[in-house]
């Protein structure tokens, strides 16, 4: 197992690097920086280290370096400048926001440039509309937040954000209005638990009324609701989050790439 180190500021931040069965070497040092962006040891604006110092980071060679450095920029994580090295960039400017997904890891990318505004936090008890709707049962607690997120340098919405997070983890809750980034990050590092599963489901929808204005479109509109399921290995729900997107200014994308040796 290898050590990875970064620093950020006066910190230094060290995490293992499993060598996952046959995982090609640059998909780990991928996932490894992709998590390190997300969670804010690269910043938006920042350099990434050099070719040869991530070289010694993870005992690799500088071509498999550079191939996982060509898939961050592929992702549009990163932009490589001439005298300014490699920089962390926010996700390109467009009419649509685009999500792209070809790994678990992929998923956490959907935290990079999107803020969450919330508008409330609070305890709720599930009724039998809610379970159905989320999982679990109905007399389930859960901790609900609600807000909007926005993309960069876009005033308006991405979408409308419904949180719903397991009651024995609601103690993420004070952090949440100081803290970006994924929820589920937070639990696994407050409750020392691990999330090993996310199930997507995406549905289309009528944009309800409530919500079109504050999304500046029309009510009855296309939405598409982009639900996640986050499950602890144990198999219980950890966090659910609910995203209503206005159908025209969102875009989903999956790539799906071949392992060698696979069939």
């Amino acid at each position: 197992m290898a050590r990875t180190t970064a620093r950020v500021g006066s910190q230094r931040h060290t995490r293992a690097v499993p060598r996952k069965g046959n995982d090609l070497l640059y998909l780990q040092i991928l996932r490894s920086l992709k998590d390190e962006i997300v969670r804010g040891v690269y910043p938006v604006g920042s350099q990434l280290p050099t070719e040869g110092a991530l070289c010694a980071r993870f005992a690799v060679s500088r071509y498999t370096v550079r191939e996982a450095l060509r898939r961050l920029r592929e992702d549009r994580l990163i932009a490589s400048r001439r005298g300014a090295g490699t920089v962390v960039v926010p996700p390109s400017a467009a009419g649509a926001y685009v999500n792209e997904v070809a790994s678990f890891e992929d998923l956490i990318t959907y935290a990079i440039g999107v803020r969450f505004a919330i508008d409330a936090i609070e305890m709720v008890t599930a009724d039998a509309r809610l379970a159905a709707r989320i999982g679990g049962a109905a007399g389930d607690r859960w901790l609900q937040v609600r807000g909007f997120r926005y993309a960069e340098a876009s005033a308006l919405p991405v979408c409308w954000t419904e949180v719903y997070i397991n009651a024995a983890f609601a103690g993420v809750g004070r952090l949440l209005q100081r803290r970006q980034g994924p929820i589920f990050h937070l639990i696994e590092d407050m409750f020392g638990q691990h999330v090993a599963q996310v199930h997507q489901e995406i549905a289309a929808a009528s944009m309800p009324p409530r919500l079109a204005a504050r999304l500046k479109v029309k009510s009855g509109s296309m939405a598409l609701i982009v639900q996640r399921t986050y499950r602890l290995a144990s198999g219980t729900i950890a966090e659910v989050a609910v995203n209503t997107h206005p159908a025209a200014r969102f875009k989903h994308a999956m790539t799906m790439r071949r392992v060698k040796g696979s069939v």
